[in-house]
């Protein structure tokens, strides 16, 4: 992550120029709540928004930070056949093997460490029996549930391979799923990036769906529900970040209904449980966690009713 100037705002952003500086899109046609509240938040450091402390709240403690960096999040129902349930968490380290935390939603315990080959793992996301997992480059990796169960189970970090060889896909910076469909897409620092669908067949083979849909500056996550895409979008350790509450059906973002808000610095991945959306941040890596530029130093996940952050976009 890269240090950007910061400076606070209190109303909302409406010049290009200003957007640009705050780490928001550079399009005039998208504008974000920034009213924030002047008392301590929940969290480290200063409020993002009002929108933002009146939803979220914190939640379970992620792992190994003085180690690896949080990126991905997924969600994985009767995980073990017998009815539990997971959050997934990705993390990186440089020169090292990647990581997938289970953490149940239900104590915030970590129930298991998995390692696989590096990457940025910006993403992590499970489907018809295959976790899918953001690989290097542009890509996406799969790996069974089965044999991720057991790796989970097992004592230590054991590493698990990827089944196959990575689908080379148009952007992997994040990617979620929503029924028989992976959504992955790019990050773009300067502009809008793009996002496409693939249907997930049972052997994990990714059929790409026609169309691309325009997606926020800076995506680092993406939450779909049965009528919403909610993005996180974040660059810099110094700059707040933002939640898209967008509308499916228009793929062009200027044409979709959408609502943004202000969150704390650094979010990356985002996923649906049981209608809690559960947001991740990097900000509490040790990358990070003792810079006094980053602005929030959040070493847990935070989460919100679902249903908080749709009702934005009815």
């Amino acid at each position: 992550m890269m240090t950007r100037p910061f400076a606070i705002v209190t109303a909302f952003v409406t010049t290009a120029a200003a957007l640009t500086a705050l780490g928001t899109p550079a399009s005039a046609a998208i504008t974000c709540d920034t009213a924030a509240n002047t008392g301590s938040p929940f969290y480290d450091g200063p409020s993002a928004s009002k929108k933002y402390d009146a939803r979220f709240s914190n939640s379970a403690s992620i792992p190994n930070l003085g180690t690896h960096t949080p990126q991905g999040a997924g969600t994985w129902y009767n995980w073990d056949g017998s009815g539990k349930n997971l959050l997934l968490v990705t993390s990186y380290r440089a020169g090292a093997d990647s990581q997938i935390y289970g953490i149940d939603p239900a104590t915030g315990s970590t129930v298991g460490v998995v390692a696989i080959a590096e990457a940025h793992v910006g993403g992590i996301t499970t489907t018809k029996g295959w976790a899918f997992v953001a690989g290097a480059g542009s890509s996406i990796r799969k790996y069974r549930l089965t044999e991720l169960r057991d790796a989970l189970k097992a004592a230590g970090t054991p590493y698990l391979a990827q089944v196959g060889t990575a689908r080379n896909v148009a952007g992997s910076s994040f990617l979620t799923s929503y029924g028989d469909s992976v959504f992955s897409g790019s990050f773009n620092e300067t502009g809008r990036g793009t996002m496409y669908e693939y249907k997930v067949a049972t052997d994990g083979t990714l059929t790409t769906q026609a169309g691309a849909w325009e997606v926020p500056t800076k995506t680092q996550g993406l939450m779909v529900t049965a009528n919403h895409f909610v993005y996180s979008t974040s660059y810099g350790r110094g700059n707040r970040s933002n939640l898209y509450v967008v509308r499916r059906g228009q793929k062009d973002l200027d044409a979709a209904q959408l609502s943004c808000f202000r969150a704390p610095s650094m979010t990356e991945g985002i996923t649906e449980y049981n209608g809690t959306a559960y947001l991740v941040y990097e900000s509490g890596s040790h990358l990070y966690s003792g810079d006094s530029a980053t602005l929030n130093v959040i070493p847990r996940m935070h989460k919100a009713t679902a249903s908080s952050l749709t009702s934005l976009v009815p």
